[in-house]
């Protein structure tokens, strides 16, 4: 007879699921485990919120990146913010791009050449 088996997640192997459905862009089951975590109480780092914000980014779901920062529910980094600002790019939403770029300034979080190079390629695209 088999044993009762049991698995009891947490960041990181919540963070390497999220990893996982973001690469085949399945962004529903992404916001699903985020927020399951959040439910649990498990910590969202920086990591975990990047490979969110990433599926949504592949499912064009820009809208979705930018709830999760403006409403605060993941960490306002660098890695975030570029993330975001990219998926504002790929649907030509310049202006939310520029908005979040504006914040990131605001805020004092600190801007790469990926933060830079997402925002430009959005005023070029719009």
């Amino acid at each position: 007879m088999m044993a009762d088996c049991t698995i009891k997640s947490n960041t990181i192997s919540c963070s390497a699921a999220i990893s996982s459905v973001a690469k085949v862009s399945q962004w529903e089951k992404a916001l699903q485990l985020l927020f399951g975590m959040e439910r649990n109480g498990l910590e969202i780092d920086t990591v975990t919120a990047g490979a969110a914000i990433s599926a949504l980014e592949k499912g064009g779901e820009w809208e979705s990146a930018l709830q999760l920062i403006c409403e605060g529910r993941v960490e306002p980094s660098t890695i975030n913010f570029s993330a975001a600002i990219s998926a504002c790019e790929k649907m030509g939403k310049w202006e939310k791009a520029l908005q979040l770029f504006g914040i990131m300034v605001q805020d004092q979080v600190e801007i790469s050449i990926v933060t830079c190079s997402a925002a430009i390629s959005a005023c070029e695209k719009g």
